[in-house]
């Protein structure tokens, strides 16, 4: 399999490129781009690749652009960090999206969608995608995503059960293998749920899973400052008792989550 990994942050790039490689030994990456403009010219003197695998927000713009400017024949897997995208990314060739952070079981279960859909129009004229079905697809996840968000949470204090909506949480924490919730007013409990288990289930516009300590909700952020190795340093309200550090693979992402 031939392909072309688009993604404008060298560090994800070399990420994608080790997984695919990973998942598909013997795959050829014939170039790995990071601009619209970089890609039209790629693909106006190159044949089609297999598959593309290709980022949303680039250096120069939104990848969309580059199907106005060549035609692109053949299959893309889109990544981004944001699903606001998903439903336009169904109308040029996709099939599938990845949300960032990408994690491999995904990949890999893209590319298997891939391979199915590849024998299943072998031999015929590439008609790559059912848009209407995967509209549907994509509006029955959504669904499922939206009514499975949490909006309320079960704390402890003492021997009591709490109930806490997520619209009082400040940020959710780890400490010495224990998992609280801080509120806006400075409250602390107790939680019986896993940051990841959180993570999957808060609505990502309003958290972000800041790093494997803390997720953060948008308006407990006072600032943020650079931090050493192009990281970011945030400061919260309530104060946390330690620093809440970015790393620099997820900084791009936190400060589009903040609406840079």
């Amino acid at each position: 399999m031939n392909l072309v990994i688009v993604e404008d942050e060298s560090i994800a790039a070399r990420r994608i490129q080790k997984m695919v490689q990973a998942l598909e030994p013997g795959s050829n990456v014939l170039a790995v781009l990071d601009s619209v403009a970089g890609v039209v010219k790629w693909l106006q003197q190159h044949p089609a690749p297999d598959l593309l695998l290709l980022d949303i927000e680039l250096v120069d713009g939104q990848s969309f652009e580059i199907f106005t400017q060549v035609e692109v024949t053949c299959p893309v897997i889109f990544t981004t960090a944001y699903d606001e995208y998903a439903i336009r990314a169904f109308k040029v060739n996709s099939i599938d999206y990845l949300l960032k952070p990408i994690q491999e079981k995904e990949l890999q279960q893209s590319l298997q969608k891939f391979r199915n859909l590849k024998k299943v129009f072998a031999g015929t004229e590439p008609v790559l995608v059912n848009i209407e079905l995967l509209l549907q697809e994509l509006q029955q996840q959504r669904n499922h995503t939206v009514s499975s968000r949490r909006d309320r949470i079960l704390v402890k204090q003492g021997q009591r059960m709490l109930p806490l909506t997520t619209t009082e949480a400040a940020y959710f924490f780890t400490r010495d293998k224990l998992n609280y919730v801080r509120t806006r007013s400075n409250q602390q409990y107790l939680l019986d749920y896993t940051l990841d288990e959180l993570e999957k289930s808060l609505n990502p516009k309003n958290f972000f899973r800041a790093n494997r300590q803390y997720i953060i909700e948008f308006s407990s952020v006072v600032r943020v400052h650079q931090y050493f190795n192009s990281k970011l340093k945030v400061e919260l309200t309530p104060k946390p008792e330690e620093d809440v550090v970015i790393s620099r693979e997820k900084a791009a992402d936190f400060r589009h989550w903040l609406g840079e």
